[in-house]
């Protein structure tokens, strides 16, 4: 569920305006945030508390740094999409020249909840040491995908931010995943049961820790074999399945868009109809139309 923080108060020096989203999955808080500026500013970064990775998504003017001193300057060079990770305790300064306008994501990792969920050890180096500046471009464009789901109520981006926030932790620090047994996906009774589980769920949000539980799988073992099996990863498989229920509705009922959206889990009509159009090449209306003739 998204929540809005209330920013820091008093903004640092020359922040005009700091708005932050707040989203969990997997045991993984996201908080993406937008600064909006004039001129120089440095700041202490929140969740020094806490085992976290910072991300810089946008940043116009001049170039953002992460510092462990507020006057000393970073000792890594500038580089684009840069991120920093930091263990539970270190204190880090974000810092610019003359910027304008930027914006990060914090993901904050509970530890414990994550290497349940993931069923599977951390590498003890990579969650101790931090990692002042470094870029790596498989995780940048994974957390910005995971940013852009922030404010989709859609029940399927649950586990579509469960992949991503799984796929984001084995990439940062979880020891080597663990091989799939046979390569051949899901044993069939497996996929009978996720599919049934699913089915009965439907609309509803699920988490992927559940389904994976449910066979006794790892997450990330678990999304590996049920794509071989479907083709498909599993949030993509659920909206399937919500779209192919909406259309039987369109066919077999007189109810309207807005009340076909509700009972397949979209917000509203609009978002119905643009996910509809996308996965089918026509809108639901034009859908309908073209079969009941």
């Amino acid at each position: 569920m998204l929540t809005r923080v209330d920013p820091l108060l008093p903004l640092p020096e020359n922040v005009l305006s700091l708005s932050t989203a707040r989203r969990e999955w997997n045991g993984v808080r996201v908080d993406v945030s937008e600064f909006h500026c004039a001129g120089r500013v440095s700041h202490q970064l929140r969740h020094q508390s806490e085992t976290r990775l910072n991300v810089l998504l946008e940043e116009i003017g001049s170039p953002c740094e992460p510092r462990l001193r507020e006057d000393q300057p970073c000792p890594i060079g500038y580089m684009p999409r840069h991120m920093h990770f930091a263990p539970a305790g270190m204190e880090i300064w974000g810092f610019s020249a003359d910027t304008r306008f930027a914006r990060d994501a914090t993901l904050i990792f509970d530890l414990a909840v994550l290497s349940e969920r993931l069923a599977t050890g951390f590498n003890a180096d990579a969650i101790t040491k931090p990692r002042l500046r470094f870029a790596d471009d498989r995780i940048w464009t994974l957390v910005r995908l995971l940013s852009d789901t922030m404010n989709d109520p859609d029940p399927s981006t649950q586990l579509y931010g469960d992949g991503l926030t799984a796929a984001i932790a084995a990439r940062l620090f979880a020891e080597p995943p663990e091989p799939a047994t046979d390569g051949k996906g899901l044993a069939p009774w497996q996929l009978r049961r996720i599919v049934e589980y699913l089915d009965a769920r439907l609309p509803e949000r699920v988490e992927l820790a559940h389904l994976a539980a449910q066979v006794g799988l790892s997450q990330a073992h678990f999304s590996r074999a049920f794509k071989a099996s479907t083709g498909m990863a599993p949030y993509r498989w659920q909206l399937d399945a919500r779209i192919r229920r909406a259309q039987a509705l369109l066919i077999d009922s007189h109810a309207s868009l807005n009340e076909v959206a509700e009972a397949t889990g979209f917000a509203d009509a609009v978002h119905f109809g643009r996910t509809f159009r996308k996965l089918t090449g026509a809108t639901p209306a034009a859908w309908r139309r073209d079969r009941k003739n």
